[in-house]
């Protein structure tokens, strides 16, 4: 159980005053036991977001990856490049299926590429040191990757339009790999959710049982609630609100619905998670 940490988010869609803005996400992370870089956004403004907020990527000791979408996994060759000597990299075993982003146009179907741009062996000439898991696994003192988490809600739902190649057919990305960070602290549990394709609430109710911690001090990063339609959004929301949160900083695919909502609904206990913002604990 940690008594010190600080995040700082590097790459989101949206900025403040300083810094640059990309679609993606990447969080970077001080803890006693060492400084740890969740996601590396897409790969154009990681370093010089760094740079902007005094944080030295060389200091980093473990990337996690929370999936392999191009918007997370896009800089990890370059955080790779930045960091010294061999880094730890963190992933479900699966973040290198090849993804598709399907739209339909016209009554046609057209793909775009969104798996992770580099060949694993690329990365590891790049000092990157993989160390696959599937299940809830620590990664650094107080610090967790939720491993697979067990979907048991019964409106987060896989989305058609996120798809896998299964032999010469394309199905729904079923994201066995997406993951979150889960930290344990003196105030509760902080939660870095990437995309949570596994779905917000799933990944919260798998956290509160593997940690036995039910007050939830942040909840922070993507949360795609501005992928799931009205209906499921505010189910969503409903069931957040049966949990004690101190602070809910949603941000990248959450989407501006989703924030506005999560606005109205927790108050000042929310706050959008750009680009510079800062969470504190000791």
């Amino acid at each position: 159980m940690l008594n010190q940490l600080k995040i700082t988010i590097l790459c989101e869609n949206m900025v403040g005053r300083v810094g640059s803005g990309e679609h993606g996400f990447a969080a970077f992370i001080e803890t006693p036991d060492g400084n740890l870089l969740f996601d590396t956004g897409g790969g154009k403004f990681l370093a010089d977001n760094a740079v902007a907020f005094g944080k030295d990527l060389k200091t980093v000791r473990r990337i996690v990856i929370s999936h392999g979408h191009d918007d997370h996994a896009g800089g990890l060759a370059l955080a790779l490049g930045s960091c010294h000597g061999k880094v730890d990299v963190c992933a479900h075993p699966e973040i290198f299926r090849q993804r598709w982003l399907a739209a339909d146009r016209d009554g046609e179907i057209h793909r775009s590429f969104k798996g992770v741009p580099f060949r694993r062996e690329y990365l590891e000439s790049l000092g990157g040191e993989f160390i696959f898991n599937r299940d809830f696994t620590a990664v650094a003192e107080g610090v967790y990757l939720s491993g697979e988490v067990p979907r048991t809600t019964s409106f987060e739902t896989p989305e058609p339009r996120q798809q896998i190649l299964e032999g010469k057919e394309y199905v729904t990305d079923p994201f066995s790999d997406d993951q979150s960070l889960i930290i344990s602290t003196e105030r509760g549990l902080v939660i870095l959710f990437g995309c949570a394709h596994a779905g917000m609430i799933n990944i919260i109710r798998h956290a509160v049982e593997k940690t036995g911690e039910e007050r939830l001090a942040a909840l922070i990063g993507g949360t795609h609630l501005g992928f799931l339609g009205k209906e499921r959004m505010e189910a969503s929301i409903a069931e957040l609100k049966r949990y004690a949160v101190e602070l809910v900083a949603c941000s990248h695919c959450t989407g501006l619905a989703g924030a506005m909502l999560l606005r109205q609904t927790f108050g000042d206990r929310f706050h959008y998670g750009n680009v510079g913002f800062t969470y504190t604990i000791g």
